[in-house]
């Protein structure tokens, strides 16, 4: 064999090392990215569709307490419903009488219903607000968007405004459209040192809705609820 001739295998061999590695080395890195992209998306999509917050504000100075069931008052800062993999379209005659009778997350077939208390522990009378965001829609799933609110045994029934006209669908209070994503915005005014409030929130697509077609299929959305003694100064004297 040629002197020439080794010279040359020898080079191919080396090249097909450094290929291999090189190709080794993309795979890992490759591999790293997908692994850190799924741990951004899990951070950022594995919250459950309805996250409720209370300002840390509240809980430090006024006595504002938030928490889930009677048998731990102890104050949380954040609660989290669990999630619905699927939620097909339903009545809202279907939702059972007792929803409020529960504690927690206590869904049900195609619907999400939680629970939870906020009591004044502490000395002065205090307003709060409790306002619903709305962080991401997908295929205008909103459109057929029911969210029932109790507090105590006051019911409050919000849906988007008709796509057609733009007026409230029948039998609830037409959702905001606040730049910051506000949907729901409403104040408990006079809580008295002591007064306990149960708040429930259900939330369903509603069947009878006129938007509620095949379009919505394979739709999304994701929201949050925030409490607070304060809003913005504009939106409290509009409301007042």
């Amino acid at each position: 064999m040629a002197k020439n001739d080794v010279v040359v295998k020898a080079n191919r061999i080396r090249g097909w090392h450094k290929l291999g590695r090189f190709i080794k080395l993309s795979v890992f890195l490759l591999l790293l990215l997908l692994i850190v992209v799924y741990i951004v998306l899990k951070i950022l999509l594995d919250d459950g569709s309805f996250i409720v917050s209370l300002d840390r504000n509240e809980m430090l100075y006024s006595g504002l307490a938030m928490y889930e069931t009677l048998n731990d008052p102890t104050p949380k800062r954040r609660l989290k419903a669990d999630d619905l993999q699927f939620m097909d379209n339903i009545s809202i005659k279907w939702l059972p009488n007792d929803i409020t009778e529960h504690e927690g997350s206590h869904n049900g077939k195609n619907y999400i219903a939680y629970s939870f208390y906020m009591e004044n522990q502490g000395q002065a009378i205090l307003n709060y607000w409790y306002y619903i965001m709305m962080d991401d829609v997908i295929k205008n799933a909103d459109e057929a968007l029911r969210i029932m609110i109790y507090l105590n045994d006051e019911k409050t029934v919000y849906a988007k405004g008709s796509s057609i006209n733009g007026a409230p669908e029948k039998g609830t209070v037409k959702f905001r459209d606040d730049e910051d994503g506000t949907i729901i915005l409403e104040q408990r005014k006079d809580m008295k040192a002591g007064d306990l409030d149960k708040i429930t929130v259900v939330i369903w697509i509603e069947g009878d809705d006129p938007e509620c077609t095949n379009a919505l299929i394979g739709g999304h959305v994701r929201l949050h609820m925030k409490l607070t003694e304060e809003h913005n100064s504009e939106t409290i004297k509009e409301l007042e």
